[in-house]
């Protein structure tokens, strides 16, 4: 198992640099790149100050308002001189020294950015993991004992009315409702303006106040998936000759559930607990954005929209080596809730 393991791990390298440089190799050919955006800048700031596009600097023409001189400058800064192969080497050294890059619309280092960001989406992520785990595991394996009743019909509808509601729909809803109608919740951020002279309750009740909603536009969604994931797997273990045979036994069927079914009804939920990682942690910009949450998801969205490269390919590192390390994790899982696995 551990030269599984090892093989796994060293094939991270290669997947890391075929994701990296196909997304790399994108960002040369899309338009709309820094230096239009800085061109576009000059141009509505002349514009602005009483001038017209047409009346620019002296060797430029068409309505540009930098030489050639200028442009050619400002594409040797940004690297766009250099072949793409070329300025992936140069990107992936710095990378493997520590050093993301510059942003090119704020001009701030992308690791600091990001680091600012990741705490936000980290508290989220794992709360939206423990209650749809707390909560899916529970609901799936009580609507699979208690197949077409009245309690498995009602939760199969409120969790359907759940998934087909987006969840940034949800907390644009839950915005309306309770915090400008009925002024209950907050109508976004994490913590109130007094939030620093509070005393250290008066501050954990203030973020789990503003927590509430976000958290359940991130969570109403997942419930769905998971929760039939569980109640369908278990209640195909229940109907197997073994769990049968254990009752026909003399054992009682609850621990027939917890002590034969349950265990190879987690192996699908074992499956997908490590490809999670990544995804707490880049959250949903959809929702950061309702809830103005300046969270991963919301960084990288404003990064793409804005043509900001170097923050781009940063959340890229980061995203896919915690994608492929979830992937080698959730192996890890299944082994350790399936003793029968065994990788070689």
């Amino acid at each position: 198992m551990t030269a599984y393991f090892i093989r796994r791990l060293l094939l991270v390298i290669p997947t890391f640099i075929g994701i990296t440089i196909m997304v790399f190799t994108i960002t040369r050919f899309v338009p709309g790149g820094p230096i239009e955006r800085i061109i576009s800048d000059t141009r509505a700031l002349q514009t602005g100050q009483g001038g017209s596009s047409s009346s620019t600097t002296s060797g430029t023409g068409g309505g540009q308002p930098l030489s050639q001189e200028q442009i050619q400058r400002l594409k040797e800064y940004y690297g766009f001189d250099k072949p793409v192969l070329a300025s992936y080497i140069a990107w992936l050294g710095k990378v493997l020294k520590g050093d993301l890059g510059r942003s090119t619309r704020y001009y701030d280092p992308v690791w600091d950015m990001i680091k600012e960001r990741i705490p936000i989406s980290l508290y989220f992520g794992i709360l939206s993991l423990i209650m749809i785990y707390g909560v899916c595991i529970p609901l799936g394996m009580a609507k699979a004992v208690r197949h077409k009743t009245g309690f498995d019909n009602l939760t199969s509808v409120i969790i359907f009315t759940g998934y087909a509601i987006p969840g940034w729909v949800a907390g644009v809803f839950m915005l309306v409702l309770f915090s400008s109608n009925f002024d209950v919740f907050p109508l976004g951020g994490l913590v109130s303006e007094l939030f620093y002279e509070m005393n250290p309750i008066e501050k954990l009740l203030d973020i789990a106040w503003h927590t509430l909603l976000p958290l359940l536009s991130y969570v109403i969604g997942s419930f769905t998936v998971m929760t039939l994931l569980m109640k369908n797997t278990l209640m195909d273990n229940l109907s197997s000759d073994y769990v049968r045979t254990a009752i026909a036994k003399g054992l009682p069927f609850k621990k027939a559930v917890l002590n034969h079914a349950m265990q190879n009804s987690l192996i699908p939920i074992a499956t997908s607990f490590g490809n999670n990682i990544s995804i707490i942690l880049m959250g949903s910009f959809l929702i950061e954005k309702v809830f103005n949450i300046n969270g991963m998801g919301l960084l990288g969205y404003e990064s793409i929209l804005d043509r900001d490269y170097p923050v781009v390919m940063g959340i890229l590192v980061i995203s896919s080596l915690l994608f492929m390390v979830g992937n080698i994790l959730s192996d890890l899982c299944v082994a350790f809730v399936d003793p029968r696995v065994r990788f070689k």
